[in-house]
């Protein structure tokens, strides 16, 4: 195993384990024998577990850095916290007493390195009447920043900050401020936010109609908006912030696996897991520039690593521990994994593995930039470029065509 120093100053302060005057106390290879072993002990829940042998296969692949878990199982996998898993979904409900609720469960969360997502759908609009205080209501966006705050004061792990996302319909009557909250970088600076778009909003902005908002306590219209002014102001906030993105919401449910359970409204903090309320989920990544021999991919070892992975991933669910019964029940019976790809490009054969032409390929091809420079009246002149490369002269480029600009 070879670990740069960039490498080793990652795992040293995020992953080994210290003592309590913050020494570190294990090496990168204790680390992984940890996980392997913690991880490992799952296999006892089947007849056919394999313990032993899974343990050692997931210490290799480790070990080799072909497959790596997500943080919370590095940092926590045979430590006292137990918790594992990356990404979970929190349900908000229209109540002071869920909403606190979960920022406690959110807290216990990012301590132990989990990242949760929201939906803030359900929550009533701001200005809307609250009738057990004959007040009315502060909307979605500032309980938003109510979680916002907490994670600001909890470090995930004791290493780093919390992640969230903050997700809202298209049709909720706080849109537009949710849309716009974070053209101000001050605001929400621990949550990702996104749009749950719906195929009524896309059939309104396909047709250059209004569109309703609803809303969430009453499920009557408040008022209508149009819907192609409502897409630019997304995208326009987009482009200022980074946020917010969408999500399909109507596509996810019409084909997420158990509908009989319920409805999806939100997805783990980066937005690529769609989870049902309560559900969790465990990540890990292959590297497949581990897998290239001798400039080809060794497909051999990326099935048998793919089957190891997914073999650790859905232990993982069973060695973890998790703060609630609701989060534990949901977990192992859905069992959600997520197993990615990195440094693909780096498995792409090089440029100049295809570079080699025959001399009569090479004379065609100047011949035509020839010719093709003539129809354009420019010349066929050259000049020496960067690294001993030829390009063509600026005289002999043609000029760009100037665009008219487009309309609103």
């Amino acid at each position: 195993m070879r670990l740069d120093e960039n490498a080793l100053l990652v795992v040293r302060k995020r992953y080994l384990v210290k003592d309590e005057a913050g020494n570190t106390v294990e090496t990168p290879d204790g680390l992984f024998r940890r996980v392997a072993s913690a991880v490992a002990a799952a296999e006892d829940n089947y007849k056919d577990g394999k313990r032993e042998e899974m343990s050692d296969a997931f210490y290799r692949m480790m070990a080799d850095l072909e497959f790596l878990p997500n943080s919370p199982t590095l940092m926590n996998a045979g430590r006292p916290s137990g918790q594992l898993a990356a990404c979970f979904v929190l349900p908000i409900e229209d109540s002071l007493d869920s909403i606190f609720d979960q920022v406690k469960l959110t807290a216990k969360l990012h301590q132990t390195g989990g990242g949760t997502g929201f939906s803030f759908s359900r929550l009533r609009p701001k200005d809307d009447v609250v009738r057990s205080t004959a007040g009315v209501a502060s909307g979605p966006v500032s309980f938003i920043r109510v979680f916002n705050c907490a994670t600001d004061v909890m470090k995930q792990g004791g290493t780093r900050r919390g992640a969230n996302m903050g997700i809202l319909r298209i049709d909720h009557p706080d849109i537009e401020e949710f849309v716009t909250v974070k053209k101000d970088p001050a605001e929400l600076t621990n949550f990702n936010l996104s749009v749950a778009v719906t195929d009524d909003f896309m059939r309104a902005c396909k047709a250059d109609g209004d569109f309703p908002l609803v809303s969430p306590r009453t499920k009557k219209e408040t008022r209508r908006v149009g819907a192609r002014d409502l897409l630019r102001l997304i995208a326009e906030s987009a482009w200022v912030s980074g946020d917010p993105g969408v999500i399909f919401i109507d596509t996810i449910n019409r084909t997420h696996p158990t509908p009989h359970i319920g409805e999806i409204e939100a997805t783990n903090p980066c937005g690529e897991q769609p989870l049902l309320p309560y559900e969790s989920c465990c990540l890990g990544s292959i590297d497949l520039s581990k897998l290239v021999r001798d400039g080809d991919v060794d497909w051999g070892r990326l099935r048998e690593l793919t089957h190891q992975s997914v073999r650790f991933l859905d232990d993982v669910i069973d060695a973890g521990t998790y703060p609630s019964p609701e989060i534990t029940a949901i977990t192992r019976a859905n069992r959600k994994i997520g197993l990615g790809g990195s440094a693909f490009p780096t498995t792409l054969p090089r440029p100049n593995r295809w570079a080699k032409k025959s001399s009569v390929s090479s004379r065609r091809n100047r011949s035509a930039h020839r010719r093709r420079l003539r129809m354009s009246g420019g010349s066929s002149r050259t000049s020496r470029g960067a690294c001993g490369t030829k390009r063509a002269s600026p005289s002999a480029m043609p000029r760009p065509r100037r665009l008219r600009p487009r309309g609103p």
